[in-house]
C-alpha cells in the first residue's frame, strides 16, 4: 500500500507556539494545565426540580401522513428490515460521544507553557537534538552522571505533557537517558518528580498518559538494573499514590475490543488498559509490603499478582 494513502495524525501545533525563529510566548498563557475549565457537561433538566416541562418544537414528521396508516385495518404495515451497515450507520448517527456521556474521559487543557519548552528556547539546557539516519538521539554536552539532577530531571518530568515536536521528543528521551546513565542519582529527586507526573496525568490526553505509564516503568526499574541495586524508587513512590493513581482507576478498563482479531500494533504499547495494570503490577512488585493494600484503596478492581 502506498505511504501516502495511510492515514496519518495531525502534526500537534500550537499558536502560542509562532515560528521557527519566534520563542513561545508562554507569558500569555493564562489556562492551567489539567484544569476542569473547559468539561462538557449535561443540560440540566429543569422538570426534576419543578413542576413545570419543557416541550420542545413539534415536529411534521412526527404526525401521520396521507397513506401512511393502517387503513382502518387491525393489520399493521410490515416493519422495514434493516441491513447490517444500515443498523450500524443509523446507530452511529444517533450516538453521542463518549466524553459527553461521561466527561471524566474528555480531555484537559494542556497548554504550552512547560518548563523544559522554556529552558530549550533559551538554550539552557546542555543538549542538542543527534539527526540520525534511522532514528534521532539527544547529543549531551555534559556527562550525565555530572549533571545536578535535583535540577534538570524535574525539568524534563515536566516536558512529558509536551505533544508538540521537538519538545515531546525531548522530554521523553531526557528522562530515559537521565534515568540509565545515573539511576543512583534518582532517589532523591523522587519527591520532586510527583507534581509533573500528577499535572501530565490530569490532562487526560491519551497520548500523554502513554507516555508517562512508559517513563513510570523505566523509572520504578532503572536502580534494579544496577549491581546491588535494593528497587528503593519503588518503595519511595508509595506515599505519593494518591496524587498518582486516581487517573489509573477511570481509564483501566479502556480497552479495544477486538472480538477475535489480532491486534498488530501491540509492539508499539499503545493499549492504555494493558500499560496501566503492567505499570501496577511494577508498582506492586517493586513498591514493598505496603503497595497492594494502597493500590487496592485507590483501584478496588485491582487484583495482586505477588505470591506471599
Amino acid at each position: 500500500m502506498n505511504s501516502s494513502l495511510k492515514v496519518q495524525s495531525k502534526p500537534k501545533v500550537f499558536t502560542e507556539t509562532g515560528s521557527v525563529f519566534d520563542c513561545t510566548e508562554i507569558s500569555k498563557i493564562k489556562i492551567r494545565a489539567g484544569s476542569h475549565d473547559n468539561v462538557p457537561s449535561k443540560e440540566i433538566d429543569q422538570a426534576a426540580f419543578s413542576f413545570s416541562k419543557r416541550t420542545g418544537k413539534p415536529d411534521p414528521n412526527s404526525y401521520i401522513k396521507k397513506f401512511s396508516g393502517s387503513g382502518g385495518t387491525l393489520v399493521a404495515k410490515p416493519e422495514i428490515k434493516l441491513s447490517v451497515p444500515e443498523e450500524a450507520q443509523l446507530k452511529l448517527k444517533h450516538s453521542k460521544p463518549k466524553i459527553i456521556k461521561f466527561p471524566a474521559y474528555c480531555p484537559r487543557p494542556n497548554p504550552p507553557n512547560t518548563e523544559l519548552r522554556r529552558y530549550y528556547e533559551r538554550g539552557d539546557l546542555p543538549i542538542q537534538i543527534d539527526h540520525g539516519s534511522v532514528v534521532n538521539r539527544l547529543a549531551w554536552k555534559v556527562e550525565i552522571p555530572k549533571l545536578d539532577f535535583h535540577h534538570y530531571l524535574p525539568i524534563f518530568f515536566d516536558g512529558l505533557r509536551e505533544q508538540e515536536l521537538p519538545y515531546a521528543f525531548i522530554a521523553e528521551q531526557g528522562v530515559l537517558d537521565m534515568l540509565e546513565a545515573a539511576p543512583q542519582k534518582v532517589l532523591p529527586v523522587v519527591p520532586q518528580l510527583i507534581i509533573p507526573i500528577k499535572t501530565a496525568l490530569n490532562t487526560r490526553e491519551k497520548e500523554v498518559i502513554v507516555k508517562v505509564l512508559k517513563i513510570l516503568q523505566s523509572l520504578v526499574n532503572c536502580d534494579v538494573a544496577i549491581a546491588g541495586g535494593a528497587g528503593l524508587i519503588g518503595q519511595a513512590l508509595v506515599p505519593y499514590y494518591r496524587q498518582i493513581l486516581p487517573i489509573f482507576n477511570i481509564f483501566i478498563n479502556c480497552n479495544e475490543n477486538l472480538g477475535d482479531g489480532i491486534d498488530y500494533g501491540q509492539r508499539k504499547r499503545l493499549n492504555l488498559g494493558d500499560l496501566i495494570m503492567q505499570t501496577l503490577e511494577q508498582l506492586e512488585i517493586h513498591g514493598g509490603d505496603d503497595a497492594f493494600i494502597n493500590i487496592k484503596y485507590l483501584i478496588p478492581t485491582y487484583q495482586s499478582v505477588v505470591i506471599y
